[in-house]
């Protein structure tokens, strides 16, 4: 297969849709890097189904016959930045014909090789995994003459890497296939979806005020977190799902457009008023430790004990309890075998039918690449079959369960009375975290001894007076 098969021709993709579509096509004039003539740049703003929407941009010298495609999104930032990891076994090829979206702000790594394709090099490309091995082989293959008359040691270095990636991308070595992008944008194809896929794990992370600036958007330091950093020391940060943490000292962004609430105030949206002025004083404590209906933020201090949740859904009314998922769950349903990672969707204030919804939605716009109209026959009626089977939960015509696991115990599904535990379709379990729980909410690496230290402080202050 040529890396030519491989790529994705993004001007034909343009002119193709350009002619029927009503979005318009601008050419301009650009200068051509290789041969200083003036060449074409063609344009089109368009949104590929179920997906994003993307520029697809491709060039043209008539002088000299260069080409240049890219894509790049224009949609909305991504909620979270996210990692990919995808473990390719010897001799699968069918794992390198994975199709691989790469956008302008994600890195590709292969650890075993100490190798990485940087933010700037094969920007926006749409490819597979073999075929962005293939054209980073050829790249840094271009200049191996002149690099072994100018440094011969390094040609030759470089020449068995070449050989080492090539035994990669014909799948005679096994390796690691990591994209990390914080936009969110990058993608890898998962065959099996909406089931898990064994090879590929996918995380979800805050981004930092750094990785926030870096994508041309507004970070700013909430004024309350700035107060509490300057009078209880560094803010220590370990996010929950499972793919970054860290004890630094780091500045935390607000995104552009973003509405701050006083705390707790998503208690007095309409929607939830029911569960805060309920009798039961867990219920609105928990409630409260949110600032905005949309988007949790968990507070206090780190449960010891994890929590399950397991909610038997009988009729149509179970659809409308409200559900606070935080971005800790894991979300299964097991009559349909579906199971959500921690990170999935984020944090979320919602209604059972609300979750469901989302989920469906969710999974059409990761994997559009399974549904689209150039999916296999087959992989898409897999897709419409478990699409329907969504529905079906909503339409209550059997019993199902829906299941928030929640290492962190931040997670909750209302009783249909006051009493949690008189309500015979609602069952929580408290459990131990195993270690590598603990390890993946970066618990170990943990160090609390500067607000240990405060709070010692405080309680000594108060005895006092």
């Amino acid at each position: 297969m040529t890396e030519k098969e491989m790529m994705i021709d993004v001007g034909a993709a343009a002119e193709s849709v350009g002619t029927s579509s009503d979005a318009p096509l601008y050419a301009i004039e650009s200068l051509c890097m290789r041969c200083r003539e003036n060449g074409t740049t063609r344009f089109l703003l368009t949104k590929i189904p179920h997906f994003r929407e993307v520029v697809l941009m491709a060039f043209e010298c008539p002088h000299c016959s260069e080409r240049n495609n890219e894509i790049q999104f224009a949609g909305k930032l991504a909620p979270q930045g996210c990692t990919y990891t995808l473990n390719v076994p010897t001799g699968d090829k069918t794992v390198l014909n994975r199709q691989v979206v790469k956008s302008d702000s994600g890195t590709i790594k292969i650890p075993e090789l100490e190798f990485e394709v940087p933010p700037d090099a094969q920007r926006g490309t749409l490819s597979t995994v073999e075929g962005v091995l293939m054209r980073a082989a050829e790249e840094l293959a271009a200049l191996q003459e002149e690099r072994r008359r100018v440094d011969p040691k390094m040609a030759e270095a470089l020449d068995a890497f070449l050989v080492k990636l090539k035994e990669c991308s014909t799948g005679n070595q096994a390796f690691t296939f990591i994209i990390d992008d914080p936009s969110g944008n990058s993608f890898i194809e998962n065959p099996y979806a909406p089931s898990r896929d064994p090879l590929l794990s996918t995380h979800y992370y805050d981004r930092t005020s750094e990785q926030q600036e870096q994508l041309g958007f507004l970070s700013e330091k909430n004024g309350d977190e700035a107060s509490a950093a300057q009078t209880e020391g560094p803010v220590i940060v370990g996010t929950t799902n499972g793919n970054e943490h860290s004890t630094e000292e780091k500045q935390r962004y607000t995104p552009a457009g973003t509405t701050k609430l006083p705390h707790g105030s998503v208690g007095a949206e309409r929607a939830h008023r029911a569960i805060a002025e309920g009798s039961s004083a867990e219920i609105a404590a928990t409630l409260f430790k949110y600032s905005a209906p949309e988007e949790l933020k968990p507070g206090g201090s780190i449960p010891k004990k994890g929590k399950k949740i397991t909610l038997q859904v009988k009729s149509k009314r179970d659809l409308s309890r409200d559900v606070i998922k935080s971005d800790s769950a894991m979300v299964i349903v097991p009559e349909v075998e579906l199971e959500l990672s921690p990170g999935t969707l984020g944090g979320l204030v919602t209604t059972v039918e609300g979750l469901i919804c989302q989920i469906s939605e969710s999974l059409k716009r990761v994997h559009g690449f399974s549904i689209g109209d150039s999916a296999d026959p087959w992989r898409k009626n897999k897709w419409q079959d478990f699409d329907n089977h969504l529905k079906k939960l909503l339409e209550c015509e059997e019993e199902w369960s829906l299941v928030l696991d929640d290492a962190l115990a931040n997670s909750f599904i209302a009783p249909a009375t006051d009493d949690f535990e008189a309500d015979t379709q609602l069952i929580s379990e408290d459990y131990e975290r195993s270690w590598d729980q603990d390890e993946e909410l970066g618990l170990h690496d943990m160090d609390t001894t500067v607000a240990d230290v405060a709070y010692e402080k405080g309680d000594q202050a108060s005895a006092s007076t």
